[in-house]
């Protein structure tokens, strides 16, 4: 199996999705240990001290202003574990708890925290064994970090607490470490405050959701391909020369990957037949526009997640020369914030294509499709309720697109008076994250049905590709009134495993 090893520098995105989704081992650098050792060597010094240092000798928060005797302080980094741990609500999934301990451990390698390479050893003995804590929905405001879902993560590595075993059973996490021989870590100063301090489950589920967008705003561009050729448009407003006067890079991209969908099509360019038209509607003329706003709104939150990635998120922080010191890094809001800038291009992108949905299914603008595309209108309804079905999901993703940036609550006695929200606006992008999947598998659905409803009109060869896929995918096409459920879910399954973008680009080649 893949082996992700961890040094200094921090990881890579695909570093963090290997663990996180492909289960792949952890390793500590050699680097990275020294680093680990010296660190630790520093919080001893200061540890050995009278005079009080912020989270190796004093409380926490709004208690930081009580010294704690030195025997007092592997209690109170216990303490601090359990206490934290106090999430609520529905189990977090797999991954993203898998994420949130990989990129923990990241920073912990950095050098810069004062955790014992012991420590950050038995956080990759933990992944390693498929260890994974039961994190809770509610607890995190994102400030300081992620605290209760982190907590909860620490609570493991001491022992406590539940956790699911490899085989998807949950347990007492002390049960589980003793299966795989793992000594649960007993804490010392500094350690339980470390373990606790960093932005990485928002920044975890930022990485993943990037990665599904990406796939996703490729399927979107295939599917506005399809509803433009089953509405007889027009592919002359694709053309480079147009989007080259408006040198948005998204833009271009998303114009780019139409055009080499509908290369060869029979039914672009009709919109001058028995019905004319000057021009197509917004939701087909301004497709590349839309989608290419939403590519270049992931391009910034691509760069803000690098340079976390990059960063040693903690506080108080070792630095090189010796000084410990308190921060603010562990703030979320550069995190929050793309995460929910890209709700509300995921939210436009989803509202854009159930409008070309809509249009396919209207016989009045549908330029000769029949109503609501069914074999025999009145007797089959055909997709009418398909369109509900999107119209409830781009509903619910309109709601999701209220920024949790912007609602800051204040916490621990007004100490922490600002708050980022971060894990609340990425726990509401991986919904709508779900349903952007799920809007696109449902224009897919109807864009297929409509192209096979136009008699004598060959589709663009990497058209016929998709539909011939989709087929094949258990999708079925036009007919008389079915069980509907079970095509709509084929169809967001081949969506989100990629294979729309797949089929495509074996006429196409690889689009941007």
């Amino acid at each position: 199996m893949h082996t992700v090893v961890v040094g200094t520098s921090g990881v890579t995105a695909s570093d963090v999705l290997a663990v996180a989704r492909g289960g792949a081992r952890v390793g500590l650098s050699g680097e990275a240990v020294a680093a680990l050792a010296a660190a630790r060597g520093i919080v001893d010094a200061l540890a050995a001290k009278p005079e009080p240092v912020y989270g190796v000798s004093t409380g926490f928060g709004a208690l930081a202003t009580r010294h704690i005797s030195q025997e007092l302080r592997a209690q109170l980094q216990r303490n601090i574990v359990r206490s934290h741990a106090a999430g609520l609500g529905p189990r977090v999934e797999r991954e993203v708890v898998r994420a949130l301990m990989f990129l923990r451990l990241k920073t912990v390698c950095s050098g810069h925290t004062g955790v014992r390479p012991e420590v950050a050893q038995t956080m990759a003995d933990v992944l390693n064994a498929g260890i994974t804590p039961v994190v809770h929905e509610y607890g995190s405001l994102g400030c300081s970090g992620d605290l209760a879902p982190l907590s909860h993560c620490a609570l493991t590595l001491m022992g406590e607490g539940d956790a699911e075993g490899p085989d998807g059973t949950v347990r007492p996490a002390g049960e589980l470490l003793a299966e795989h021989g793992i000594a649960p870590v007993e804490l010392r100063e500094k350690e339980g405050l470390a373990l606790l301090n960093g932005t990485d489950g928002m920044l975890g589920m930022l990485l993943m959701a990037l990665a599904d967008l990406d796939t996703l705003y490729k399927s979107a561009d295939v599917t506005a391909a399809l509803s433009l050729e089953a509405l007889l448009g027009t592919d002359k407003v694709l053309a480079p020369e147009l989007h080259a006067i408006r040198p948005h890079p998204g833009q271009g991209a998303s114009a780019a990957n139409m055009l080499a969908v509908l290369k060869g099509s029979e039914l672009t360019g009709h919109h001058q037949d028995d019905a004319p038209r000057v021009q197509d509607a917004y939701s087909v003329r301004c497709a590349p526009q839309v989608a290419g706003a939403g590519r270049d709104t992931i391009a910034h939150a691509r760069l803000v997640a690098e340079r976390e990635l990059a960063s040693a998120v903690d506080n108080p922080v070792v630095l090189p020369d010796g000084r410990v010191e308190s921060n603010g890094n562990f703030h979320g809001a550069p995190v929050a914030y793309v995460l929910d800038f890209l709700a509300i291009a995921a939210a436009d992108l989803a509202s854009i294509a159930e409008r070309r949905t809509d249009r396919l299914l209207d016989k009045n603008r549908s330029h000769g499709l029949p109503p609501f595309l069914a074999d025999d209108a009145g007797v089959d309804s055909g997709l009418m309720i398909a369109q509900y079905t999107q119209a409830a999901l781009v509903g619910e993703m309109k709601r999701l697109a209220v920024p949790a940036s912007a609602d800051s609550i204040p916490s621990s006695a007004m100490q922490e008076d600002h708050v980022s929200m971060g894990w609340s606006a990425a726990r509401k992008l991986r919904t709508a994250v779900d349903n952007l999947a799920r809007v696109v598998a449902i224009e897919l659905y109807a864009a297929t049905r409509a192209i096979e409803l136009r008699e004598g009109l060959a589709p663009a060869p990497a058209s016929q590709a998709a539909i011939e896929a989709v087929r094949a995918a258990g999708v079925q096409g036009p007919g008389p009134d079915r069980f509907l459920a079970p095509d709509l879910a084929a169809a967001d399954a081949f969506v989100r495993a990629g294979k729309l973008v797949d089929a495509v680009e074996t006429v196409t080649g690889p689009l941007q």
